[in-house]
């Protein structure tokens, strides 16, 4: 319907609503006069007119009726408060009197009458038209201001095909209420028996604000039912408008870590980057992209994406020029970390302030059956990496390690705890501050366990797991990117940050919930266990016993203590590796890798 059929339509059912009001009004109170006294007809014309005017005035035929509520009922309250008014000052001037009485009733009746003309139309919506069409039964999460919003944007939305039947709240004041005519059912413990009854579909998480140890709680609750989980988006997005209150998305593995993300100390970490140079190897990795994502908010002159493969590197650039134009220059450098002179020619020409060092090899088994690589990019590249910037007065490096550098089992975590020695010895001889950072497992990086279940679950499973009692520590791809910078303004040089990455995960948890959340029961696509691979633990440590400081120095980062390690030993193997590689005396360098890496480790800490 056209705006010019809709307002003619209005002015006549709202021209015979005044014209109804007045003759009950004179009727009732039996002013026999009314058709015959003039200035009754004209006051009477005068309040018909008022009414336009002022519903004219005050937007009253613009509004979407099917969406009305105390707003719209405070405009009509004005409308017909001063028409009514308007018409007393007629009457009182054509009459010298005003009829209180019957003005008081039409009042009373032009409230009820246009007032219900237009709450009629969207009750009518809300009952008849979102219940003519299956819809699929929602029990909403949280009756709190986000969880009426989805009820309000439910019910009035024709297109929607969710109908909310009730809430889940844990406060008691709003137990066995209504709220906005949906029932608040019960407590988060009584969702399992809250879907079985009412035969709910999907279930909807209505708490923006919530925790993840409260999120990973209240859906454990939810997967214990057969309905489909949702989750609304995050607050700061719904205060931006980027997304509506209904944009429901499904539940994440990331939603479930359990954890808090990390806070940066945003004006600490500016002085260190903005306006300078900032290096960056492995940048089309999936951390070092993410690196180069991070330091970029802080408006640095240039930063120089740094790696070995050039469609990756190509794709970080685009990205990063799309999104910041020419406010940051972007310089894309094509280079091997194995390759000294190379590295050494980028470092003297760009000359940056901070290196953030994220290229390496890291997949576990791939690296026990190629420990040759793993010492040549891991160890030698970093070393190589970190004598260039020591070379070009760098004034920050900071290097990207891992849990598995505790303690190694396996040939990359041998040769990451390799390489922080290295980095540590460096920051002992060198003016530039060296320092590394470890963490756990980040979900979503290349070869990480997320996407291998995946694949694993779209083609219908079972889903590979090691061990059933394999635990490990998770953290996000920006989770992990934000500590490597943090660590890099906070840095005094040699230390090791650690980041509290709560409490470790079952790799078979991780794997059930996976399932749970791609819309599958376990039973259907099944667990398999494969046995645990060659160099892999059963649980990661962040420090070992004798790194261990009991103080956070900053919330949730901690800093391990330097031990007491032989660094000529590690020094000497790296330099007869080198020398047998120089040679090409493969077979030779390959047992030294074996034998000093793989095997015995011996090197790694003093006797």
């Amino acid at each position: 319907m056209t705006y010019g059929k809709r307002l003619s339509y209005l002015i006549v059912i709202d021209s015979i609503i005044v014209a109804f009001a007045i003759f009950i009004s004179t009727f009732l109170l039996n002013y026999n006069d009314f058709l015959t006294s003039k200035p009754i007809v004209a006051s009477s014309i005068v309040l018909l007119l008022g009414h336009h005017f002022f519903s004219y005035y005050y937007n009253l035929y613009k509004r979407a009726w099917q969406y009305a509520s105390i707003g719209e009922l405070v405009v009509i309250f004005k409308v017909v408060t001063f028409s009514v008014i308007l018409a007393a000052l007629a009457q009182f001037i054509l009459l010298q009197d005003i009829y209180f009485r019957a003005l008081s009733i039409t009042w009373m009746l032009h409230m009820l009458l246009i007032g219900g003309s237009r709450f009629a139309w969207r009750m009518f919506r809300d009952t008849y038209m979102n219940t003519r069409n299956k819809k699929k039964r929602v029990l909403v999460i949280g009756a709190g201001s986000a969880g009426m919003m989805i009820v309000r944007q439910l019910r009035q939305s024709v297109d929607s095909d969710l109908n909310p039947i009730g809430f889940i709240d844990d406060d008691i004041r709003k137990q066995n209420l209504e709220i906005m005519g949906v029932p608040v059912l019960g407590s988060t413990e009584d969702i399992e028996d809250q879907v079985r009854q009412l035969e709910i579909d999907t279930i909807v998480i209505a708490i923006p604000s919530l925790s993840k140890i409260e999120m990973k709680r209240i859906y454990e609750e939810c997967s214990k039912t057969a309905a489909k989980t949702q989750i609304i988006p995050m607050i700061e997005d719904l205060m931006t408008g980027k997304v509506s209150i209904n944009s429901f998305r499904d539940v994440k593995v990331e939603d479930l870590l359990g954890r808090e993300p990390i806070k940066l100390d945003t004006e600490n970490i500016a002085e260190t980057l903005t306006g300078k140079t900032v290096l960056v190897t492995g940048a089309g990795g999936s951390i070092g992209s993410e690196i180069c994502r991070q330091v970029s908010k802080f408006n640095p002159d240039q930063i120089v994406l740094l790696g070995h493969g050039e469609n990756s590197i190509y794709t970080i650039e685009m990205e990063l020029k799309n999104t910041y134009g020419d406010a940051i220059t972007f310089i894309p450098v094509i280079a091997d970390v194995q390759d000294r002179e190379r590295l050494g020619e980028v470092m003297k020409l760009h000359r940056p302030n901070v290196v953030y060092h994220a290229a390496a090899h890291k997949h576990v088994p791939l690296m026990e059956a190629n420990p040759h690589e793993s010492v040549k990019n891991n160890v030698i590249g970093t070393k190589n990496v970190a004598e260039a910037a020591s070379d070009a007065d760098v004034d920050t490096f900071v290097m990207v390690s891992t849990d598995k550098a505790v303690n190694p089992t396996s040939v990359m975590g041998a040769t990451k705890r390799l390489a922080e020695m290295i980095v540590q010895q460096m920051d002992n001889i060198s003016a530039t501050r060296f320092v590394a950072v470890r963490f756990g497992n980040v979900l979503g990086s290349r070869g990480s366990v997320i996407p291998l279940f995946k694949k694993q679950i779209q083609t219908g499973g079972p889903v590979t797991v090691t061990h059933p009692d394999m635990v490990r520590y998770f953290m996000t791809i920006p989770e992990a990117s934000r500590l490597v910078i943090q660590a890099g303004a906070m840095a005094r040089g040699g230390e090791i940050f650690v980041l509290d990455m709560g409490e470790p995960v079952k790799i078979v948890d991780l794997a059930e919930n996976l399932i749970k959340l791609s819309g599958f029961s376990v039973d259907e696509i099944g667990i398999k266990f494969a046995g645990v691979r060659p160099g892999e633990k059963l649980y990661e440590e962040l420090l070992g016993k004798d790194e261990v400081h009991d103080e956070q120095i900053y919330p949730k980062i901690y800093v391990g203590k330097s031990i007491n390690a032989d660094l000529s030993v590690v020094m000497d193997f790296v330099k007869r590796f080198e020398y047998m590689d120089k040679l090409g005396v493969r077979e030779r360098a390959l047992d030294i890798a074996h034998n000093r890496v793989n095997s015995e480790k011996e090197m790694l800490y003093a006797k």
